[in-house]
């Protein structure tokens, strides 16, 4: 729950087609309005978004340079030469390496992979990594996740007879680089449908394309479920083919059976025998394949992810668990760091006053630092770039909020800027440390041209009313259908008015809090997350309050029972 009170925003909804659309496909008009909300007012459209299937996949082929790539791994593949994955640290990075190598292997290539690591490889497609490849032999290398703006390695390749396939999902140059293929659906020229698919969804449509090449389309699903790993951590917009992987990626992780690594990882994370949705992967998988490449090595986890012999049971538990321990660690790094970073702003009037929030420490771990960006965002509704000192030299990550174009205002500063690159909402850099102080002066000039009081106000979007009368089962199924949640397709929130708490505020856990609401007759029991210290307002205004809120189906001795998850409160009227 937000530490600052947020502004309510009613959604707006055309009701005419909210019950023209109820009507066609006979849904709750609550869910239809849901599905107008996000532009599914057509029938057609909405009932594919409800029901996706493998085949709503586009074909591969129409992506720029798919035809050049395919044919050229094929021809790799039947002269046995030896070909290398090139991936990134990431979850993406890590899950398209994965489905990728594994998908050539079982066509009888000669495969091996190469994740950079964070602090010594640094970031994307370089030059050295070339080199490193083709002394090993390499004749094909093929980039996932990666490369788009790899000019230099791609001239490198080149150079060395290698071939180079790049496939990404990044925003490209003006020019591509002179690589073999090309394969990105944000490339200019490319009329590809779907522009949003993560690293790992690009890698997954050259793996759609190789199967359908060789004939073995059916084990397209067994590649799903990782890309759907990798795409729910992406945070790419849950819409499109990226909702297809990640819809029918969960319902594959849930059913199994699965290879022994993949195993391993979702019994370390508790998910053995559970109906796995977007908040696992989100929070409980996601991160734990994030912290090797965060605070060791990835090669980790895709060690992991690639182990399919059952004999290699141990070995994979023994990763997984590896996994386990350095997820704590980046989780104890981050907990100190976000101290540190929280005293700064609450105590330094000159940092924490400031529409931006730049802040520094000496030492502080580069693999966890745009974790504490986002939680700085989260917890003060203001862009955050949080900078590790290293000697003379200090690396930034970079969070922003809806309303601030974080890149453009980097591209202002450049001077100041050893190096920087990203998007609108995140961004990295390196300077100078003795020109943090400038580049926190130059920034908040750029930010208070932009910004207002009013884009510094936290914003909760409500979809609309529902009356505690109105939540039935067939509404809180019908909302189910519309998951999984994420960027581009928000868990819907609702508004109740005029709601009594009848049991608690009770305390859960010294930070969250568990009670009972009734509206116009009807209980429900709710969960307000990280809402510990709203408890004495809670309890003072408990006999009048509107509430946000979302719907959650839970299971108990067979049951199904609708519980609300707890957005905001505040006393009504307020």
């Amino acid at each position: 729950m937000p530490t600052i009170a947020p502004r309510w925003d009613l959604l707006p909804c055309d009701d005419i087609a909210t019950a023209s659309l109820a009507a066609a496909l006979k849904i709750d008009p609550a869910v239809a309005r849901l599905l107008c909300q996000r532009g599914l007012s057509d029938p057609e459209l909405a009932g594919r978004f409800l029901k996706p299937c493998l085949d709503h996949l586009h074909d591969p082929m129409l992506l720029a340079d798919m035809a050049v790539a395919v044919d050229r791994i094929m021809a790799a593949l039947a002269r046995r030469e030896r070909i290398a994955i090139h991936g990134d640290y990431d979850v993406d990075g890590v899950t398209s390496t994965v489905i990728l190598r594994r998908a050539l292997e079982l066509m009888g290539g000669d495969v091996v992979h190469f994740l950079p690591e964070r602090l010594r490889d640094g970031y994307g497609l370089q030059p050295v990594a070339i080199e490193r490849l083709h002394a090993a032999g390499v004749a094909l290398i093929i980039s996932v996740d990666c490369g788009i703006r790899g000019a230099d390695a791609a001239r490198r390749a080149r150079e060395l007879g290698v071939d180079l396939i790049i496939t990404d999902h990044h925003e490209p140059d003006t020019e591509l680089p002179p690589a073999l293929a090309v394969i990105n659906p944000k490339r200019h020229d490319c009329t590809y449908p779907d522009k949003y698919l993560a690293g790992v969804g690009v890698a997954l449509k050259l793996v759609q394309a190789l199967c359908r090449r060789a004939g073995r389309e059916h084990l397209l699903p067994g590649f799903i479920k990782v890309a759907a790993i990798g795409t729910l951590a992406d945070v790419v917009p849950l819409v499109g083919e990226n909702r297809v992987i990640a819809k029918l990626g969960l319902d594959l992780l849930t059913k199994g059976p699965h290879k022994v690594g993949l195993r391993a990882l979702l019994d370390v994370a508790g998910l053995t025998g559970k109906t796995i949705d977007s908040y696992h992967i989100g929070f409980l998988v996601a991160p734990r394949v994030n912290a090797a490449g965060r605070m060791s090595s990835p090669d980790i986890a895709a060690r992991l992810l690639l182990a399919g012999d059952e004999a290699m049971a141990d070995e994979a538990r023994q990763l997984a668990l590896q996994l386990d321990g350095e997820n704590v660690r980046r989780q104890d790094e981050e907990a100190e760091i976000l101290a540190a970073a929280k005293k700064i702003v609450q105590t330094d009037p000159d940092i924490g006053a400031r529409s931006i929030l730049v802040v520094a420490g000496e030492g502080w771990h580069r693999g966890v630092i745009g974790i504490v960006a986002s939680k700085l965002v989260d917890a003060f509704h203001r862009p955050a770039i949080v900078l590790s000192v290293e000697g003379d030299i200090a690396h930034g990550s970079c969070r922003s909020i809806s309303r601030f174009d974080m890149l453009g205002a980097l591209e202002r500063c450049a001077p100041l800027l050893t190096r920087f690159g990203g998007h609108r909402q995140a961004a990295g850099l390196t300077l100078d440390a003795g020109r943090i102080k400038h580049l926190r002066l130059a920034m908040n000039e750029v930010a208070d041209e932009t910004l207002g009081p009013e884009d510094l106000m936290p914003r909760l979007v409500i979809d609309g009313d529902l009356t505690f009368r109105g939540i039935t089962g067939g509404v809180a199924a019908g909302v189910a259908l519309l998951a999984p949640f994420g960027a581009g397709n928000p868990r819907p929130v609702f508004a109740a008015r005029g709601v009594e708490i009848i049991d608690g505020p009770r305390k859960l856990k010294e930070r969250h809090l568990k009670m009972a609401l009734k509206q116009d007759g009807r209980i429900f029991r709710a969960v307000a997350w990280r809402a510990a210290e709203r408890h004495d307002y809670l309890t003072e205004h408990k006999a009048a309050l509107d509430v946000a809120f979302s719907l959650e189906q839970n299971q108990y001795n067979g049951e199904t029972y609708v519980e609300l998850t707890l957005a905001d409160l505040k006393s009504s009227g307020s």
